[in-house]
């Protein structure tokens, strides 16, 4: 994999994931969109060509050109509560090719905690378009990216990697129709209205024909746009400690940095069912002390391995063949960027064979008809130059001795970076 851009820098993908780390030591790696951006103008500074950064529930990477992996850790590490040790503990680090295919993989849905969940490639391509606003998007990320988003389509399309529950949303769904009964007639209450919290309550919506949901956010106006698509309750956040002792169900989903509810919230002595998909956590774990509380987590959720993910697990040879194929064109590609330099060398070293006779041409001719020449001497440059290329992509075993007979044949010049 020398052939990447600048051959002083290799491509990395650090981070950590659910594998490894905890919810709350993913709460400590977290990057909320501000962070995000103060990750790439401090890596825009520091002389990084190339930077991605995604940061969901379940993962925090960062994608991009280093000498060494510890620039990327510690831009990780100075934007987040996290440390250096508490990352080596948990981390991955991903080289070059290896980088290569966890984005694959992680595209595509294989390395998600949710096998199948394609949430993931909607944050790729947001951090794609991050990084391209502030020119940290590179020709190899971009290109990359673009086979990840091509791979995820095909798999979705071609296998039934993503049937049945797609996601942590629907999953808690599934969690709360198996484990309660005539859930009809529960009340539910929905606290928080981000990404996770919308789609669990259109799932509840769907699938439960429930009308008893309440929503509460911090910012009311967020909760009655949510809450006006299904019709549904919005109350102030002031009322919270009342909602949550009148609820059979909450469904905690804010993006609070600290926990937002807990054990002297609640007064109830009816059994209550608590489902905390925020992270870092948001419901303190005090409240497992209550004996009428049922606290699931999101890496709980994960854990209910069901016939879908038993099913989905089939399709994983049909998912990681496209995957391959898609990567072979890709580094395919990466292999014809070593071959660009020698045949712009090429190129030069013909145009100036053609200013030169065209020099000599003029003295010669006195009806020297010289658009006519350029016409025809630009089409033969072309011709040549593509036929060196033809070679050299189809060569590509003896393709290094090829490009060094060509450099001696042309004696050419030619830089060693793409």
């Amino acid at each position: 994999m020398q052939h990447m851009p600048n051959r002083s820098k290799y491509f990395y993908a650090i981070g950590l994931s659910y594998q490894k780390a905890d919810a709350e030591v993913r709460g400590h790696f977290s990057l909320c969109e501000t962070a995000k951006q103060n990750v790439l103008s401090q890596a825009k500074q520091n002389g990084i060509e190339s930077l991605l950064v995604v940061s969901t529930c379940n993962r925090t990477e960062l994608y991009g050109f280093a000498e060494h992996p510890f620039q990327l850790i510690q831009l990780l590490c100075e934007n987040t509560k996290g440390t250096v040790e508490e990352f080596q503990d948990v981390a991955y680090v991903h080289k070059n090719k290896e980088a290569i295919n966890h984005m694959f993989r992680v595209g595509s849905g294989l390395d998600s905690q949710i096998l199948g969940d394609f949430e993931i490639i909607y944050q790729l391509k947001a951090g794609a378009r991050m990084s391209k606003a502030v020119g940290l998007l590179n020709s190899f990320t971009e290109r990359l990216v673009n086979s990840v988003i091509q791979a995820s389509k095909r798999i979705k399309n071609e296998t039934q990697l993503s049937s049945g529950a797609t996601s942590v949303s629907f999953a808690s769904v599934q969690y709360i129709m198996n484990s309660v009964e005539r859930i009809c007639d529960k009340n539910i209450l929905l606290f928080g209205t981000g990404k996770i919290g919308r789609n669990t309550c259109e799932n509840l919506v769907k699938h439960t024909k429930n009308s008893h949901i309440t929503l509460i956010n911090r910012t009311k106006d967020k909760a009655e746009e949510v809450a006006g698509k299904f019709n549904l309750v919005v109350k102030d956040y002031d009322n919270l400690a009342e909602e949550l002792n009148v609820s059979d169900i909450v469904i905690v989903a804010t993006g609070a940095q600290n926990p937002t509810v807990y054990k002297s919230l609640i007064s109830t002595k009816k059994p209550l069912l608590i489902l905390d998909l925020s992270i870092p956590k948001n419901v303190n774990d005090d409240i497992r002390e209550l004996e009428n509380i049922t606290l699931v987590h999101l890496d709980d959720l994960a854990k209910i391995t069901d016939d879908t993910l038993e099913k989905r697990k089939t399709y994983i040879p049909k998912a990681e063949a496209i995957i391959s194929e898609i990567a072979t064109e890709f580094n395919a590609w990466l292999n014809t960027l070593k071959f660009v330099p020698t045949i712009q060398a090429i190129k030069h070293k013909l145009t100036d064979f053609k200013n030169s006779e065209f020099n000599t041409q003029r003295k010669k001719m006195s009806d020297f008809n010289e658009d006519q020449a350029e016409l025809i001497t630009n089409n033969l440059i072309q011709k040549i130059t593509n036929q060196f290329a033809h070679h050299l992509r189809e060569d590509s075993n003896s393709s290094d001795e090829s490009i060094e007979l060509i450099k001696k044949i042309f004696q050419l010049e030619t830089t060693d970076n793409v």
